[in-house]
């Protein structure tokens, strides 16, 4: 083969994969929506008293859906139980409780 006919061949390669990556890039879920749709299941699985880990959270890093179990288990708490979540106290005398 000559130079040339190598050269078109492997600038044609190069081209489709970087259609082919463009193409995967553009049409990948990001990961913001990822964890929206997580919280959403969780949130529709626990109310059904569903155990586990929704199909839906599979995407999602361990410490996002830690994060997203925290969040749900407090917005599943009564508004008075919630305004004790506010309150820190140090252990010493010295009015830290508020």
């Amino acid at each position: 083969m000559r130079r040339r006919t190598i050269l078109i061949i492997v600038s044609a390669v190069v081209a489709a994969v970087a259609i082919a990556a463009a193409a995967v890039w553009m049409n990948a879920v990001p990961y913001s929506e990822t964890l929206a749709k997580c919280k959403t299941a969780l949130a529709a699985q626990t109310k059904a008293g569903v155990k586990g880990k929704p199909s839906a959270c599979e995407d999602v890093k361990e410490d996002d859906y830690s994060e997203i179990i925290v969040s749900n288990m407090i917005d599943g708490m009564s508004k008075k139980d919630r305004d004790m979540l506010d309150y820190y106290d140090n252990g010493t005398i010295d009015g830290s409780i508020g």
